[in-house]
């Protein structure tokens, strides 16, 4: 077996595929062909682990960027969930000694667990390609799984489900932040508090108005302000830590169990706002393709965790020191010379936390878009470094007017925390479920290691849930319901577009039979080049089949190319392409299959620029090219129609269908095609 060093597989080109007893893998690296055999997926090279990822740079300036995008909701935690601790079921938590620092163990020890140890020492290492989130790790994981097996349904009906609840998390985080922080000027002025409804309103607008112009310029903006914010959170918390050193007890988890043994029903009604101080996890991971691992972790250890560890237990000093003060204890922790400026930095801080599960719904959306699971969206990458640095408009949109919803409804902080932690936990549970699957069936770890962290993580997140599960009839229904609409505009969607599919493929008819007819007519040829459009090498193009049917020509040169979604992340560039010749060379027809993972760019312009040497005319010019676009049009069918009770979906999911696929994204923005030299031929289905 050869094995080159590491540091020359960053720069090798190849492919890797399956073999009787493991992988066999090709590469370039200069002149010479390597070729070596892999017993286990994880011993392959780094170029297939990782394709298109550059060389880790400890760029100062990326991990500030990356602490001002990705770690905003968990930084600003600290501002509203202690003081819905006390206030949750009518301030069933008592600010006694003991139970502060019961409270603020259960705090540190959830920190620890659910975001140390498994999002960033253990989940991070589960990415696909660069690419974080409960998808890609679905993703990750099915590419192991038999498409048929019972289990490869089950992590596809999990991915769904946490993608969902993440989506209801993301519409609540913004509202409850911004509001939390405008709600600090009460203590300064109670007159004050009718101007918070309002500048939230104006202040989250002005956010997802900047969204377009991305994350990279939004990260080095917000970066210095959120390293001053931990900066500032830090020096808020040492100095009650000095004056009540006492509550550095709370750093021993066995003041978390004895919270717990010996007052039961206060810690589990305690840990259904407890979960606040971990939101923000689960959009950490999903933030993850935007800076890379690496950058996410230093920013971590070194700035954000001391933050609030200190902060935490700064807090816990002030309430056994001054129990009267849950009102809201994270800005009674400043002198009163320090409350002005403390609004103002909280209020940047609340809007760069609102960025990081922004940024994380961009990520989901397009990675739900690109495995079948949403309409295509129109993409707009904002960065030519990070290809995970993307803006989608309809989402944008779509997340203010759910924001603006809840503010309306709610119009307090402490009323919307009362929806806030079910989405979260939910998706905690269900990651930590797909994490435990890969790391036993594909890196093939022993149970010794596996039950550790299900008992352990498992165990603590599954509590949180079922205490959470209180706040249902008091707000916690709302993002359930957002979860439920996701879930089903996804399963009408892959439903829809699995019949579109087949009833499409018998209206096409098998491309073979198709070229043997062109062999036999010699329709009339047309100088130029066309370029088809299509999903695959099986069916012939609809507007191929109907530029000769009702044209009567054929261009001189003709190029049929597919997008083959991976259900990886990325794959380098010189990797994707293939040119295959389809029948007789003399008929000037090639196929043209480009392979993309499901965060890269689907541009066939460039994907047809790396090989015009390969294509059997070198006089071909891609200036010059007109490309024909098959489009099904979908329409609903009759009740008396046959074709209606072909469909196997009822008549309010087609509905859903139809409407998605309407107002989906246009194909010529979604692959990149020069409007002005695009042609649209197609057929009608009925649904």
């Amino acid at each position: 077996m050869i094995a080159p060093a590491q540091s020359a597989v960053r720069h090798q080109v190849g492919r890797a595929e399956r073999i009787q007893g493991g992988w066999r893998c090709r590469c370039q690296q200069g002149s010479q062909m390597l070729v070596s055999t892999h017993s286990d997926h994880r011993s392959l090279p780094l170029w297939r682990q990782r394709p298109s990822k550059a060389p880790y740079s400890p760029a100062r300036g990326l991990v500030l960027a990356a602490l001002g995008v990705v770690f905003g909701d968990i930084g600003t935690s600290p501002l509203y969930s202690m003081q819905t601790v006390f206030a949750i079921d009518h301030h069933t938590a008592v600010p006694s000694r003991d139970n502060v620092i019961g409270i603020i163990s259960l705090v540190i020890w959830s920190i620890l667990l659910i975001v140390c140890i498994k999002y960033v020492t253990l989940v991070m290492r589960a990415d696909n390609g660069g690419e974080g989130g409960i998808l890609a790790l679905m993703a990750l994981l099915q590419r192991h799984i038999p498409s048929r097996c019972r289990l490869a349904a089950v992590t596809m009906g999990i991915g769904m489900v946490g993608a969902a609840l993440f989506y209801g998390d993301s519409m609540i985080t913004p509202a409850i932040s911004v509001m939390s922080a405008l709600e600090g000027a009460a203590v300064i002025d109670p007159g004050l508090t009718r101007m918070v409804l309002p500048a939230a309103v104006v202040i989250l607008t002005a956010l997802f108005v900047i969204q377009q112009r991305g994350t990279a310029v939004i990260g080095r903006a917000f970066g210095p302000i959120m390293l001053v914010w931990f900066i500032s959170i830090a020096a808020l918390g040492a100095p009650w830590i000095l004056r009540c050193p006492q509550i550095l007890m709370a750093l021993s988890p066995q003041w978390a169990l004895l919270f717990v043994l010996e007052r039961p029903w206060t810690a589990f009604v305690a840990m259904g706002a407890v979960v606040l101080t971990v939101t923000g996890a689960e959009a950490l991971y999903a933030d993850m393709g935007h800076f890379g691992s690496r950058r996410v972790r230093i920013a971590w250890f070194s700035v954000v965790l001391p933050a609030l560890m200190l902060n935490y237990l700064g807090q816990g000093a002030m309430i056994i020191l001054h129990p009267a003060w849950i009102d809201n204890p994270f800005f009674r922790t400043a002198p009163q010379w320090a409350q002005v400026p403390l609004v103002v930095i909280a209020t940047l801080a609340t809007i760069i936390a609102s960025q990081a599960v922004i940024s994380g719904t961009f990520s989901v959306s397009h990675q739900a878009s690109r495995l079948g699971l949403l309409p295509r969206f129109s993409i707009r990458h904002t960065s030519r470094e990070e290809g995970g640095q993307i803006y989608i408009p309809e989402v944008n949109w779509m997340l203010y007017l759910g924001v603006l919803l809840l503010i309306g409804a709610f119009r307090t902080s402490a009323r919307l925390s009362t929806a806030y932690g079910l989405a979260v936990t939910g998706t905690l549970l269900l990651t930590t479920a797909l994490f435990l699957i890969l790391v036993r069936l594909v890196w093939d770890w022993s149970w010794w290691r596996v039950l550790p962290i299900a008992v352990v993580i498992g165990g603590l997140e599954l509590s949180l849930l079922a205490a959470n599960l209180l706040k249902i009839t008091s707000g916690g229904w709302i993002p359930l319901v957002i979860a439920g609409a996701i879930i089903v505009i996804m399963t009408a969607w892959r439903k829809g577009t699995a019949f579109v599919v087949s009833s499409r493929a018998s209206a096409e008819g098998p491309l073979d039979d198709f070229l043997a007819r062109i062999k036999d007519d010699r329709p009339t040829r047309v100088p130029g080049l066309a370029i088809y459009p299509h999903p695959g090498r099986v069916t012939t193009p609809l507007a191929l089949r109907n530029n000769i049917q009702f044209n009567h020509v054929l261009h001189e040169h003709n190029v049929i190319i597919s997008m083959v979604d991976e259900n990886i992340s990325h794959i380098p560039h010189r990797d994707r392409i293939r040119v295959t010749g389809l029948g007789d060379p003399d008929d000037g027809i090639a196929y043209v299959e480009c392979h993309v993972g499901f965060a890269d760019s689907q541009n066939i312009p460039s994907a047809l620029a790396l090989v015009m040497d390969q294509l059997p005319d070198p006089r071909m010019h891609m200036q010059e090219a007109v490309y024909f676009l098959s489009v099904a049009n979908i329409r609903r069918a009759d009740d008396t129609d046959p074709l209606a009770s072909r469909c196997p979906m009822a008549t309010w999911r087609r509905l859903v269908y139809l409407t998605l696929s309407r107002n989906q994204a246009d194909r010529t923005t979604a692959f990149r095609i020069p409007r002005t030299r695009s042609v649209v031929l197609g057929d009608v289905i009925t649904v």
